[in-house]
């Protein structure tokens, strides 16, 4: 497969146990143990003004962590004087060479993703480690991302794909309620459907939200021409991904293969009352 716009942009990444945001998320989301509730239900009882002002410090230390200096550090140094909080930033260290092991392994998909695929240029991001016993992917800003996330041992590109998917969502402009759901559909085809048959040797593509798939099988024509897949191979592509379509009444649109995936996603809004027919499956 040839395609005439290529980004040719690698993935910059950094994976980093940064204390003021292990601490934040620890005190500020759901508690992950009985030590950890009773450490914040004391920590409020005694520095209540000090707990209230360090909630503010999150976008702070998202931005700059390298620069952050807290107005107040109370409450922080509570916590790193913990016994507690440093066998949970142990763990979260662990995590972080679990989670830069899988990434690093399958760095040639998402990188072929953003290149071949999604054709928009992204932020370096930082993702900040946290315990995964919090379960949050948190998209703070364009550029940094909380992840803190169980790898499920026996579907471990699960958290890949929603890291991409945040990345995607975040990097695409926002859509009117109308029409958000092409957004969603095709950040779908992108990431849940291409980026994983990649990552799965297999066909992906039935994959996703099922309140979506119908709309997903009326771009898929749209979607091949966006990814350059020549005219003639179309019927392989139907039979790999198991979705049909009548070939004779879809003009072939050679300028999608040019095309960004926002740039995609707006002709598809443009033109949608002649893309959403009913197919003959």
């Amino acid at each position: 497969m040839i395609l005439l716009r290529v980004v040719k942009q690698k993935m910059n990444t950094k994976f980093i146990v940064n204390d003021y945001a292990l601490i934040w998320n620890l005190l500020f989301q759901a508690s992950i143990s009985d030590t950890i509730s009773k450490m914040k239900a004391k920590l409020w009882e005694t520095y209540r003004n000090e707990y209230n002002e360090t909630f503010k410090d999150k976008m702070a230390i998202m931005r700059d962590y390298k620069n952050f200096i807290p107005n107040n550090d109370t409450i922080y140094n509570n916590v790193l004087e913990d016994k507690y909080y440093e066998r949970l930033k142990k763990q979260a260290e662990k995590y972080r060479m679990e989670v830069m092991k899988l990434w690093d392994a399958h760095k040639k998909e998402a990188n072929q993703l953003m290149e071949k695929v999604v054709r928009i240029k992204i932020p370096e991001y930082t993702f900040f480690i946290v315990n995964k016993e919090l379960g949050l992917i948190d998209h703070p800003t364009n550029g940094s991302m909380v992840l803190g996330k169980s790898i499920d041992p026996k579907n471990p590109y699960m958290i890949l794909y929603e890291i991409m998917m945040n990345i995607v969502m975040n990097n695409i402009k926002v859509y009117e309620e109308e029409v958000k759901d092409f957004k969603k559909a095709i950040v779908e085809l992108a990431v849940l459907n291409e980026y994983a048959t990649n990552l799965n040797k297999r066909s992906c593509y039935l994959s996703g939200n099922p309140k979506l798939l119908t709309l997903k099988r009326w771009i898929y024509p749209y979607w091949l021409m966006y990814l350059g897949v020549p005219k003639e191979d179309f019927p392989t592509y139907m039979k790999r991904d198991k979705i049909s379509f009548d070939m004779i009444k879809y003009p072939y649109e050679k300028e999608l293969k040019k095309m960004n995936l926002e740039e995609f996603i707006d002709f598809c809004i443009r033109n949608q009352k002649y893309i959403i027919r009913e197919p003959k499956l």
